[in-house]
Order: C-alpha cells, then structure tokens, then sequence
C-alpha cells in the first residue's frame, strides 16, 4: 500500500491453476483450515452489534491525510464508527464517505471532503511467518483503493521500507477483476515485486466475499486467493541490489483508501459511501 504500484517479477506460480480460483460468496464465517499443520494464533470473527466500533484491544487507526501516506491520496481517516464499525451481521464495514470535518483543511491532495478509515494491529499484535488471511467483499468504483497488508513492526527503528511491507490484497476499484499481491523491500520500494490473478470467468471480486492470504516462510512468500496460489517470491530469486527483510515480526493493515498516483481520482461515476466489508483475519502459526 505504501508504494506505488506492483511490479509482475518475481517466481509466479503456474497461472493456469490461478484460473481455479473460486467464489466465496457466502456471508457466514467459513470453517478454519483443515490441515493439522497450522495453529489459529490470532484472530477478529467481528462479531457484534452494529454500530460497535472494533475492538481496541485488538486494533488501532491511523488517522488524518497527506502527506503522511506517501500516495497523494484523497482521504481523511478518522477512528468514527461512521467510517468503521461492526454492521451487526459478522463483519467490519470499512467506509469512504463524500463528507467534510472540521480540521481536515487545508488538504494538499483532492477535494478535501473524503473521509475513510485505515485500520492496524500497531503495539498490539504482530507476528514473523505464518499463514495471514483475511475474508473480504471490496466495493468498486473509480478511485477506490481497498487493501489487506502488513508492515515491519521495526518501522520506528527502520522507517518504509527497510522494515518491509506485504501487501496481501490490494485492488483498484476501477478494475475490480484483478487482484494485486505485492512486496516491498529495499531495493523494490515503490514499485515492489507482486503478481496478480483474475477469478476463471471474469468476474468482479467485489461482486462476493473473498479469500485473501499469503503464507509466509524464511525464504518464501506465497500469496493465493480463495485457496489457489498464485504468485510466490522466493529469497533465493531476487535480483541482485534487492534485500530480503521478511525475517522479523509484521502487524497487519486494513485500509480504504480513495484518489492516489495508483487508481487516480475519483470521478462523477464514483459511488459514496463506499464500503469494503471483512468477514474475518485470521492468523496461523506452525
């Protein structure tokens, strides 16, 4: 998220079995992973009644506008629960509304009048390897950024990015087909090293529920949507210049981010409120 854009580099997986990738459409909580090899270490089901604001001992926000995101994006994050709370039937709703606050001006990016929420497991949980998976329905739109990633915890000590970032799930609202898997490291900063993959018939992502992860080894990062792999990043592969910081504990990020040298700015198509809902984040251990 905090780069520009995904490069397609790195070891990708045979995209013929990235067209197995398959719906997910139901809105009840999925079963857990059936192999004994993974252990749930941490997890947020969101459940509770609307209007709730998510669990603080869990999550925190990162609050206000540019230039703190590096992405000459148009949002205003604020921790309302107008911009996100439980909606009552499982999920979070992470919601991007047309609407002006008192201390957003001046606004060096955009109309100023975008609110959104970025929510993240700073200080409270973070973890090195591992499966990290996140069940989620992204709306569309032009200029619409929805993201599920993760950051070095060492971010203070080694500031973006020496301490790394994998993003999960990032997907541009104006092509809501495709889903980007990318990472972040010295020597593939803004543009990153990722793949992406498409479902096998077209379909918009933000048309159901979908399954996001990546597993997360010493020397190998693989990312899958809906169970199917479909790009991995081995440390053995990166060319020479680019370093391998995946190797400390990360926490993890959910944002809905709205303009940006990436997706472009909104336009009169775009729809507001926009919301992108998560079902669950899970996180395993071996």
């Amino acid at each position: 998220m905090r780069g520009i854009r995904p490069a397609v580099l790195g070891l990708a997986l045979a995209l013929a079995a990235a067209t197995g990738c398959s719906s997910s459409g139901s809105d009840s909580h999925p079963a857990r992973p059936a192999s004994d090899a993974w252990r749930l270490v941490w997890s947020d089901e969101f459940d509770g009644a609307a209007g709730t604001r998510p669990n603080p001992g869990k999550w925190g926000f990162d609050l206000g506008g540019e230039p703190s995101w590096g992405n000459s994006e148009w949002e205003y994050y604020t921790d309302r629960p107008q911009n996100a709370s439980l909606d009552g039937s499982g999920h979070l709703a992470v919601t991007a509304r047309r609407e002006t606050l008192p201390g957003m001006a001046p606004c060096p990016e955009g109309t100023c009048d975008i609110t959104s929420a970025r929510l993240n497991t700073k200080d409270r949980f973070a973890q090195k390897y591992g499966r990290f998976e996140a069940r989620i329905r992204i709306p569309s739109g032009q200029g619409i950024w929805p993201a599920f990633w993760m950051l070095g915890a060492d971010i203070e000590r080694h500031p973006w990015p020496a301490n790394g970032e994998i993003d999960v799930m990032e997907i541009l609202g104006s092509d809501p087909a495709t889903l980007y898997g990318t990472a972040h490291a010295p020597g593939f900063g803004d543009k990153g090293m990722g793949g992406s993959t498409r479902l096998p018939d077209g379909a918009a992502l933000s048309d159901a529920f979908h399954t996001y992860a990546v597993e997360w080894a010493p020397d190998r990062i693989t990312w899958s949507l809906d169970g199917t792999p479909y790009f991995a990043l081995d440390r053995a592969s990166l060319p020479e210049g680019r370093t391998w910081v995946f190797d400390h504990g990360f926490f993890l990020l959910l944002n809905l981010a709205v303009g940006g040298e990436w997706p472009g700015p909104p336009d009169d198509t775009t729809v507001f409120p926009a919301t992108m809902l998560v079902d669950y984040v899970r996180v395993y251990g071996r």
